[in-house]
């Protein structure tokens, strides 16, 4: 089971000193996954932002909304001609401002990390903010997630 305890240490990132992140229990999007968001920062983050409606901070687990289960072997070879993946996700969400006078885009950390232009020179602090929570909450919760994927309880 999933339980994110706060603070969450933050992974190492240039330009951070100590990163923590105070989090509380967020509405996550769908029934197959919790969500939380950052409410306090510690340590040292300058130029990085809580959570809000227009600048998001949360990080999201997700896991199959049903799951998958390996078919029968062919009778004459023993063989299971197709295997099925049970997919989880981890999602960070995090606003950061891509230029002066300009309103907050979101990058996503997932499988892959999604940028908007310009937030790499205007808010770079956001953006190590977004890695290192995704870094801490994965260090906090690597057994849960093991078993999570063992027994399918979220």
């Amino acid at each position: 089971m999933i339980s994110l305890s706060t603070p969450v240490t933050g992974g190492t990132q240039t330009g951070l000193t100590s990163p923590t992140y105070t989090v509380g229990a967020d509405t996550p999007p769908n029934a197959s996954s919790k969500q939380w968001a950052v409410t306090a920062l510690g340590g040292t983050q300058t130029g990085v932002t809580v959570h809000s409606a227009s600048s998001p901070f949360t990080v999201t687990f997700f896991r199959p909304p049903s799951y998958k289960a390996l078919g029968s072997p062919n009778p004459s070879t023993g063989v299971v001609a197709s295997v099925p993946r049970n997919v989880y996700k981890i999602v960070v969400r995090k606003g950061a401002i891509p230029a002066s006078f300009q309103p907050p885009a979101v990058a996503i950390c997932r499988a892959n990390i999604e940028v908007p232009a310009g937030t790499d020179v205007y808010s770079s602090a956001e953006l190590r903010a977004m890695i290192s929570l995704l870094v801490g909450s994965l260090n906090q919760l690597s057994a849960g997630l093991g078993d999570t994927i063992v027994n399918g309880m979220l």
